[in-house]
């Protein structure tokens, strides 16, 4: 995308966020519930496919231009970025990193318009980071695929139009071998959504199981056709890379937030007759904070920029998503110190982002996670299997 036409897309944004949607955080943390106002306003300016390519109906944006723009859309409850978070991420991208030409034709027009809701249904009750515990069966029948399993926390499950369902396909393949990805339709029979998660927080962010009871899909639903059989935690990994930096982006616009309510707060709650930004202590709260903030931005665009030129998709992502994450917690948790009791109040927005900052550092790989692919791909053989 031109500059010109990407600063305009982030201004547009940025003036979204403020003006309609930080309004209404409270209303949606406690409703459960994005208002279809905002979800169609979301539509009508590409948000369901800024990732994916002019050519399908998306913006096409580089990484480098996607973090800037999630910074923005970090700035507000992180159920804004969740209702179009799959179709860009790690739903949206598997078809980008592994589809046939005829699938990306096919769903990713839609995807992008906001008129299909994709999901992206990798873990499972004993399955996560780990595959080898992935236990949903893939199982060949003529020239169709029967498929059998169940899938957890699984995010915009409620609403989802089509999931991306990684099952193994040969049961005597060990740990990431023998998984494929399959287009599973939300009608296909034999696919049960359970009821929403009730969360800690990132209310308004719907997360469910999904339940596979003999759901059978024809041989064209597996993600990259014949080539794509067996492949599937392959591809799993690389929209990952690219989703670790994206929330990354995330936790740092969260920050962003987070420092402008701990100075606000410090610059107007006044004690013994002065602001409380007055006392050093909170003065070095708030330094911290700040010195944070700017630090996860800098690793993030880093990354962005790795990532675009092909220099480094293992590492940095996991780089940038660890030390964000973590980042976040660190300025949601001082946040709250800031604001003392009033920091404990629900209807105050450090204790919401609080409760909201802390499924960063679990989703998309753990922290300690990121530390294990980091450390491996850093020491090498010497760090064992």
């Amino acid at each position: 995308m031109e500059t010109e036409d990407f600063e305009q897309v982030r201004s547009a944004v940025h003036d979204f966020v403020r003006r309609r949607v930080v309004p209404l955080e409270e209303q949606i943390d406690r409703e459960d519930a994005i208002p279809d106002q905002i979800r169609e306003a979301c539509k009508a300016m590409g948000l369901f496919g800024f990732a994916i390519p002019e050519g399908f109906g998306g913006l096409g944006l580089t990484m480098h231009e996607e973090c800037r723009l999630v910074f923005e859309l970090g700035y507000t409850t992180p159920a804004l970025r969740s209702m179009f978070g799959t179709n860009n991420g790690i739903a949206g991208h598997v078809l980008l990193e592994g589809g046939t030409d005829d699938q990306r034709a096919h769903w990713l027009p839609r995807i992008a318009a906001g008129e299909v809701v994709a999901s992206f249904a990798l873990t499972e009750p004993d399955a996560g980071s780990d595959p080898s515990g992935l236990a949903t069966a893939g199982r060949r029948d003529g020239d169709d695929w029967v498929l059998d399993g169940t899938k957890r926390y699984i995010t915009n499950a409620p609403v989802a139009d089509v999931f991306m369902v990684f099952a193994r396909t040969d049961p005597d393949a060990r740990g990431s071998r023998g998984i494929s990805t399959f287009l599973v339709p939300r009608d296909a029979p034999g696919v049960t959504v359970g009821p929403r998660d009730h969360k800690m927080g990132q209310f308004g962010a719907w997360t469910a199981d999904l339940h596979l009871d003999g759901v059978r899909v024809p041989h064209d639903a597996v993600v990259g056709g014949d080539d794509g059989v067996g492949r599937g935690w392959s591809t799993a990994m690389r929209c990952l890379a690219h989703g670790r930096i994206h929330i990354a982006a995330l936790c740092v616009g969260m920050a962003g937030r987070l420092v402008d309510e701990s100075v606000e707060y410090a610059r107007t709650r006044r004690q013994s007759g002065h602001p409380i930004g007055a006392f050093q202590l909170v003065q070095a709260l708030v330094a911290d904070s700040v010195t944070d903030y700017q630090a996860g931005r800098a690793v993030v665009l880093q990354s962005a920029t790795a990532f675009d030129d092909g220099t480094d998709r293992r590492v940095a992502p996991s780089v940038a998503k660890y030390f964000c994450s973590e980042m976040v917690g660190r300025v949601a948790d001082r946040a709250v110190q800031v604001h003392g009791g009033a920091g404990y109040m629900r209807g105050v927005a450090a204790e919401r982002f609080f409760r909201d900052a802390r499924l960063f550092r679990i989703y998309e790989g753990t922290s300690q996670i990121q530390q294990l692919i980091i450390a491996r791909h850093t020491i090498g053989e010497a760090a064992g299997d």
